[in-house]
């Protein structure tokens, strides 16, 4: 079974120096029929105006994964680490007994604009941590590149979740497959551009929900950046 979510039916708002899309109840956005998929939690598309960020904030028991588009997200904190995200990373924290961050954009003209997801961990109380990793274009294109997994596979961050992330680039002719476990969960995020979801055409900032399904197949593109989720039920 598969459901469309629409770009325009998600949840927005607009701080000024934030612009943000929710796809899940977040913050003053409360849908009960979207509070997530399975084990996913959130997806918010934010977009930072320049000079601008979030203040240091905390959170506890919780996967959190950023993944830029465009600009760089500045990020510090409890944990030591200071780190720029460009396009191309996807940094890892996991908040276990609690962290603080903040997370900035710097540039004088630029905006920032990163997915923010989380994702509920299978364990609870264990230290926080912080992973970030380079994911080149040429390794992600025509293909789904696994980026995020409970082992740290193909050379993934780790996260503490039984899910698993992957990132493709796709155009033209191109096809990218995936077998999936029916019994699971499963859930695409067209991040830019646009393709076909098992015979479902989707636009920026749609998302295909899966659910019951034994296969993706991902074709009809053009110039589409997909995110996949492989998810807990």
């Amino acid at each position: 079974m598969l459901t469309v979510r629409k770009s325009q039916d998600r949840g927005y708002a607009d701080h000024g120096w934030l612009k943000s899309f929710h796809s899940f109840s977040f913050a003053g956005y409360y849908d009960p029929a979207h509070m997530g998929w399975g084990n996913l939690r959130v997806i918010n598309e934010d977009r930072i105006a320049p000079g601008t960020g979030f203040g240091t904030h905390g959170h506890r028991d919780m996967e959190i994964i950023s993944y830029v588009m465009s600009g760089n997200l500045a990020h510090k904190d409890s944990m030591g680490n200071i780190k720029g995200i460009p396009p191309g990373d996807v940094q890892r924290m996991s908040a276990g007994t609690g962290v603080t961050h903040s997370e900035f954009n710097h540039a004088p003209n630029d905006t920032t604009h990163f997915f923010q997801i989380w994702i509920e961990p299978n364990v609870t109380g264990i230290p926080p941590s912080y992973e970030q990793k380079t994911f080149a274009a040429a390794d992600k294109q025509g293909l789904l590149k696994l980026v995020a997994s409970p082992d740290g596979a193909e050379g993934s961050v780790l996260i503490h979740a039984d899910a698993k992330l992957y990132s493709g680039l796709l155009d033209g002719a191109e096809t990218a497959t995936l077998a999936l476990d029916p019994a699971r969960k499963g859930y695409v995020q067209v991040l830019r551009g646009s393709v076909s979801v098992n015979g479902t055409p989707l636009q920026t900032g749609d998302a295909a929900l899966l659910s019951a399904e034994s296969s993706l197949v991902l074709d009809a593109a053009h110039d589409a950046e997909v995110l996949v989720f492989d998810l807990e039920a």
